[in-house]
């Protein structure tokens, strides 16, 4: 088995928004702000070599949008799915199975290409999608407050491509990639935990963005349920804490991986390092 991590860019939201009811006091110095209160985030992908299958976790941004709504969010080297996965030492036409955590654009925009403008193309041809029937319901039938986080030219392609299809709770995507599933920040994000040769690496989407929201107050304003998040939070912490997982993190601009230990604070960072 072999892990390889896909840098497609990073892009700026909100430290309020992205801390929640934290003052910005303090969140200011885990993230430093811009003058707008924007702060920097990663949109780090997870490749995993295992058997005969080539697994990519999450596919970035994309480049389908507007130049007016990138703008929102003011992207910073942003590279294309196949030019970040070939810096990663392999081909997008490799790709056998993309797990997309959730479809929230900077989670699974780079999963499809526009051809022109009526008509779209995955990225992976090769691949199988792999969503889930509860979060794809809530996806295609989005609430007010998610409605421009789930974009249709990021969502429908992939079940008209027939190259989508559903895993449901309790089941693997392989041998070594089980899944956790948790409706805090939407309504049935996966966590892919990965068995690495005899250890975990648990990538966290965005129950737990970066190292920064480790404690378990910190929690995204953009979370749809804020408290299910802190319990889902706390019990995942735990079981990782006391089991030595290595957290993977999509979003935390500067720490790609860290340990966990137990402090007189709570459940701190012990070790953080890049994976290697």
């Amino acid at each position: 088995m072999r892990l390889t991590t896909v840098n497609t860019g990073f892009l700026k939201l909100d430290g309020g928004a992205m801390f929640g009811v934290v003052p910005k006091t303090i969140w200011s110095k885990i993230n430093k702000p811009d003058d707008n209160n924007m702060c920097t985030w990663a949109m780090r992908c997870l490749l995993v070599e295992d058997g005969n299958r080539l697994v990519l976790i999450d596919t970035g941004i994309g480049n389908k949008q507007s130049e007016k709504f990138f703008g929102f969010y003011d992207l910073q080297n942003i590279s294309s799915l196949q030019k970040a996965i070939n810096n990663a030492g392999y081909s997008i036409d490799e790709v056998t199975d993309v797990l997309l955590t959730h479809l929230h654009f900077d989670h699974c925009g780079g999963s499809i290409n526009r051809v022109d403008d009526n008509k779209y193309e995955t990225a992976c041809k090769n691949a199988t999608y792999w969503s889930n029937q509860r979060h794809w319901k809530w996806a295609t039938e989005p609430n007010a407050r998610e409605k421009n986080s789930f974009l249709k030219e990021n969502i429908l392609p992939l079940e008209q491509s027939g190259q989508l299809k559903f895993i449901e709770e309790g089941n693997k995507l392989t041998d070594n990639i089980d899944l956790l599933f948790v409706s805090g920040h939407t309504d049935a994000m996966m966590l892919p935990k990965i068995n690495y040769n005899g250890n975990t690496i648990l990538y966290m989407a965005d129950l737990v963005p970066s190292v920064g929201h480790l404690p378990i107050a910190y929690v995204m304003g953009y979370d749809t349920r804020p408290l299910l998040t802190l319990t889902e939070k706390e019990k995942i912490l735990t079981e990782a804490c006391e089991n030595n997982y290595t957290l993977f993190f999509e979003h935390d601009a500067i720490n790609e991986c860290c340990t966990l230990e137990n402090t007189v604070r709570g459940i701190r960072e012990k070790d953080v390092f890049d994976l290697k």
